[in-house]
C-alpha cells in the first residue's frame, strides 16, 4: 500500500505526447514523514501516522511537543497527522520520510477530500428539488419542502429529505489517473477533479506496491552531485565569458599593433620624400649658381673684348 498526503492547488490541463488535451488537478504532495508506528499488541492496530506541512512549534502545547519531538527541527514542526493501516511486517520508522517519487505516472489512485461547506440550505439546492408551481393558489410555496410523510405512522421516517447543513463531507474518488509525477517541485498532476476547496487536505492512496524510503546518505551524496554540477556549469560558463574576453582584448590588441604598424610604415615614406625635396631644392640652387656663373663670366668676357 501507498500513501501521500497533499494539498490541492487548483485546475489545468496537460497535454500529451499525441496531442490530446487532459484536464488535471494539481497537488503539493509531500514530503512526508513517519511520526509514529502503531502495533497490534500496544495500539490494537497496525498503522503508522504520517505528518505533513510545517507549523511553529511554538503553537502545540506540551504533550504534542512531546510527541513530535523526533520530527521537529529548531521552530518548526508538521501541522497534519494521518493514520494508515499497513501490514505487520511494514519497515517503516520513525523519522523516515518519503516524497512523490513512490508514485510513478499512469497509476490509478484514490482521492480523498473534504467537500467545500455550503452552509443551511434549503431542499431546492441541497437535494435538487424543483419546487411548487408559481401561481393557483401556491402563494408562498415556490421552495417550499412540502409534505414530509402520513399522519398514520405519527413520526417522519429515517432519511427523509429536507433542508439542512450541505457540504463539508468526506467525499473518495476512486480510479484516478497519474498523469505526471514532479519530484523535484513536490507535485502530482491527476486526472479530473477533486474533492474540496483550493489548499485543503487530501489523501492520496492505491493499494498496491510499498513505499521506498530514501536514505539520508543518498540524499545528501545527491544533493551534494547537484550541488557538485551547479558549481562545474558556473565554473565553466565563467571560463567560457573569460575566454570569450581574452579573445576580444587579443583581437582589440592585434588590431592597435597593427595600426601603430601602419603608422611607422607611414612616417618613413614621409621622411623619404622631404629628404627628395631637399636633394630637388639643392640640385635647384646648384643649377641657379652655375646660370649666375655663367652669365658673370660671358659679361666679364665682353668687357674684355671692348
Amino acid at each position: 500500500m501507498k500513501f501521500i498526503l497533499g494539498k490541492k492547488m487548483e485546475m489545468t490541463q496537460v497535454f500529451k505526447d499525441d496531442g490530446n488535451v487532459v484536464p488535471v488537478t494539481r497537488v503539493k504532495a509531500g514530503p512526508c514523514v513517519i511520526t509514529q508506528v502503531k502495533s497490534k499488541e500496544k495500539d490494537a492496530k497496525n498503522a503508522v501516522q504520517v505528518g505533513f506541512g510545517e507549523q511553529k512549534v511554538f503553537r502545540l502545547n506540551k504533550s504534542q511537543k512531546n510527541h513530535l519531538k523526533a520530527v521537529s527541527k529548531g521552530d518548526k514542526t508538521v501541522r497534519y497527522l494521518k493514520d494508515f493501516t499497513v501490514d505487520a511486517e511494514n519497515k517503516l520508522k520513525v523519522g523516515d520520510k518519503f516524497g512523490v517519487g513512490i508514485f510513478s505516472p499512469g497509476e490509478k489512485v484514490a482521492v480523498m477530500g473534504y467537500a467545500k461547506g455550503h452552509g443551511f440550505q434549503g431542499v431546492v439546492k441541497r437535494h435538487r428539488f424543483a419546487g411548487s408551481p408559481a401561481s393557483h393558489g401556491h402563494k408562498d410555496q415556490l421552495r417550499m419542502p412540502g409534505s414530509i410523510g402520513a399522519t398514520d405512522p405519527a413520526r417522519v421516517f429515517k432519511g427523509k429529505r429536507m433542508p439542512g447543513h450541505m457540504g463539508d463531507n468526506r467525499v473518495t474518488v476512486k480510479n484516478l489517473e497519474i498523469i505526471e509525477v514532479h519530484p523535484e517541485e513536490d507535485e502530482l498532476m491527476i486526472k479530473g477533479a477533486l474533492p474540496g476547496a483550493r489548499g485543503s487536505l487530501l489523501v492520496i492512496s492505491t493499494g498496491e506496491g510499498e513505499i521506498e524510503i530514501q536514505k539520508e546518505e543518498e540524499k545528501a551524496t545527491s544533493s551534494k552531485e547537484k550541488k557538485d554540477i551547479d558549481k562545474s556549469n558556473d565554473e565553466s560558463q565563467d571560463n567560457n565569458k573569460k575566454e570569450a574576453k581574452d579573445s576580444k582584448d587579443s583581437k582589440e590588441n592585434k588590431k592597435e599593433d597593427d595600426g601603430s604598424k601602419k603608422e611607422k610604415e607611414i612616417k618613413p615614406k614621409e621622411g623619404n620624400t622631404d629628404k627628395k625635396e631637399e636633394k630637388n631644392d639643392k640640385k635647384d640652387e646648384t643649377a641657379n649658381k652655375d646660370k649666375g656663373d655663367k652669365k658673370n663670366e660671358s659679361t666679364s668676357e665682353q668687357k674684355q673684348d671692348k
